[in-house]
């Protein structure tokens, strides 16, 4: 097991979901911390339970991922004892709406695109010059079952998603030769702030997602992400395709009815 004590983790999308529930196990891992997202307020919420948790060091970038300047100059600035990241989890990033696509609002499709795809190339773009000179460094992706099967209303937010799986390979294939490490890990359904995101805070809607199944935890998924951080430098987990139980494909769900 490699162990991560002191190494510096990045964690885009830290505020909640699978971000914050990477950022506890990685914390308990004595990990140093970089978490980013656009809520502040729930950064610090978050530095401060880690802090008296696990006395875990946490460093906070509070910006939107799709903004290119300021991602890439928060982290040209990052203070010398921070500047070498040795692991990156890109995790910002966010479904909206659910409507077939010649009736598809074309600002939902910005904002996904920008965040899933883009944000996630700003990041990687940024960062993985640093691990290619040190020789050293790992980055991993959140994609989605959403990549591998497109379901229906799904078109943007599914074909970023494969956007996610396709860029994690040939960034694999681009660092061959390097020590640098590639993963991808694609959930099933996760219960998260996904749904009430993807509504736009309608929690009916959101709610119904899950309704008469056990989706997986925030916590099912940073275990894999955390399990594949800690694997011995010469191997690397490529890609994992974790869903629940209750799921066998993006559209096959069994739901039980309540008696």
């Amino acid at each position: 097991m490699n162990s991560l004590e002191d190494k510096i983790v990045l964690i885009t999308g830290a505020s909640s979901g699978l971000g914050a529930a990477c950022a506890r196990i990685f914390a308990q891992g004595k990990a140093k911390l970089i978490l980013n997202a656009r809520r502040q307020d729930r950064l610090e919420e978050l530095a401060q339970e880690l802090k008296t948790e696990y006395g875990s060091e946490c460093y906070l970038l509070s910006f939107d991922v799709r903004d290119r300047a300021t991602l890439e100059q928060s982290l040209s600035s990052l203070p010398s004892p921070w500047s070498n990241i040795d692991v990156l989890i890109n995790n910002a990033g966010l479904s909206r709406g659910l409507n077939p696509l010649q009736e598809g609002s074309i600002e939902d499709w910005e904002e996904m695109i920008d965040t899933n795809i883009k944000g996630l190339l700003y990041m990687t773009r940024k960062i993985a010059p640093n691990m290619v000179e040190r020789g050293s460094g790992h980055i991993i992706n959140i994609g989605s079952i959403a990549g591998h099967q497109t379901y229906p209303k799904g078109n943007v937010y599914c074909a970023t998603k494969a956007a996610v799986r396709t860029l994690s390979e040939g960034l694999k294939q681009d660092l061959l030769g390097t020590p640098v490490r590639v993963s991808c890990v694609d959930p099933g359904l996760v219960e998260t702030e996904f749904s009430l995101v993807r509504f736009r805070g309608e929690q009916e809607k959101a709610e119904k997602t899950y309704q008469g199944l056990t989706p997986l935890s925030p916590e099912d998924i940073a275990d894999v992400v955390y399990f594949c951080a800690t694997r011995p430098p010469h191997v690397n987990v490529s890609e994992m395709l974790v869903m629940p139980t209750d799921q066998s494909g993006s559209t096959m769900v069994h739901r039980r009815t309540s008696s």
